[in-house]
């Protein structure tokens, strides 16, 4: 077992900074995930905690111990990528058994150590098999499997389930955070899919260009996003935003057309007057009488999901779009007009030049 604490740490290829100051600590037996778009600096960080990247300035320890000048194979980390990397002409209990057998492990040691990760993956039928007689997930497992018998400190895990169609990549969540739980081994992971962020970490660290945008919870970081970057890209449909302005007394937002939200008392920014953007998510919508409703807004497109309809309109003069989440199947058609409200305690304000959140 083992706690990672990153402090400041940077990463440049040559004169290009890639990765700004990151700090964060990882406590025992912690699953954090690194959430971001292609090209943020996410498996760059990941690949300096295993020891693949020179970290050009700031810490990396485990344990207390900073790691900086280890080799990979003396930070006792186990990896898996995002293509198995498994030996073709090996079968299934030679792949496992391999790191273990060039430490020079007894036989009887390395066999025990095979069949009880063998067991826990349920691979065991397959360990006579060969790589190409296995399918993507079976092939995970023997990664993670070979991953499992080392007894490693911490499990690192750059988007191993990018390979995987939708369904296994569903089955392959559960059993990942499930190993997890049971081995209660400190776990790094990587991903550009919010969906396994969301369900799988106990904490997030959301990176945009090199940056660690926000660090929470994924409760937290859905509820109380720290950027508009953060709001759009966790949450599936992405939130709406608005260009708004705060009326001057600070207790309402004032859209064009004249719409406006009434903010709660006790609930009011505090910059009255200031133009900003307004966040509100798609499911945040209510359907409403006319006379009660805040906005109208005209259907362009539907989209029924089973359990929810995604209905993509537009409003006002200057047709603003709009994207709703509406609860079981609604059968609307076409330039059908939608009378909406929105609670208050469901918007989201972020600052129109820095995009930071504005609290409330």
């Amino acid at each position: 077992m083992a706690d990672v604490s990153l402090k400041n740490v940077y990463k440049s290829f040559g004169k290009t900074e890639v990765i700004h100051g990151i700090s964060c600590d990882i406590k025992d037996g912690e699953f954090i995930v690194i959430l971001g778009p292609s090209g943020c600096g996410k498996s760059t960080l990941l690949r300096m905690v295993a020891g693949l990247e020179v970290i050009t300035k700031g810490d990396i320890s485990i344990n207390g111990a900073v790691v900086n000048n280890l080799e990979p194979a003396e930070r006792d980390i186990a990896m898996v990528f995002q293509n198995y990397a498994l030996y073709p002409h090996m079968t299934v209990f030679k792949n496992m058994a391999y790191g273990l057998k060039i430490r020079k492990m007894p036989k009887a040691e390395i066999k025990k150590r095979v069949f009880d990760a063998a067991k826990i993956l349920e691979i065991t039928e397959l360990l006579d098999r060969k790589p190409r007689q296995l399918s993507g997930g079976q092939r995970q497992r023997v990664a993670m499997g070979r991953c499992i018998v080392r007894e490693p400190k911490i499990f690192l895990f750059d988007e191993p389930l990018s390979n995987l169609d939708a369904k296994l990549r569903v089955q392959m969540r559960l059993e990942i955070r499930k190993l997890q739980e049971n081995l209660n081994i400190t776990s790094i992971y990587v991903t550009h899919d919010q969906i396994e962020a969301m369900t799988l970490g106990d904490r997030m660290i959301v990176m945009d260009n090199g940056y660690a945008v926000q660090i929470g919870t994924p409760l937290e970081i859905y509820e109380n996003p720290a950027t508009r970057f953060v709001a759009g890209f966790i949450g599936s449909p992405a939130m709406n935003f608005l260009a708004a302005r705060l009326s001057a007394d600070g207790k309402q937002v004032e859209l064009r057309g004249g719409i406006s939200f009434f903010i709660q008392n006790g609930d009011v920014p505090n910059q009255g007057g200031q133009e900003i953007i307004l966040g509100i998510r798609p499911e945040h919508f209510i359907l409403a009488e006319s006379k009660k409703a805040m906005m109208h807004l005209t259907i362009d497109h539907i989209e029924i999901l089973g359990a929810d309809t995604l209905v993509y309109g537009h409003f006002g003069e200057d047709k603003t779009l709009l994207t709703l989440r509406l609860p079981a199947v609604h059968h609307f058609k076409r330039n059908t007009v939608l009378d909406l409200i929105v609670s208050s305690k469901n918007l989201h304000f972020f600052d129109k030049e820095s995009g930071k959140r504005i609290e409330r």
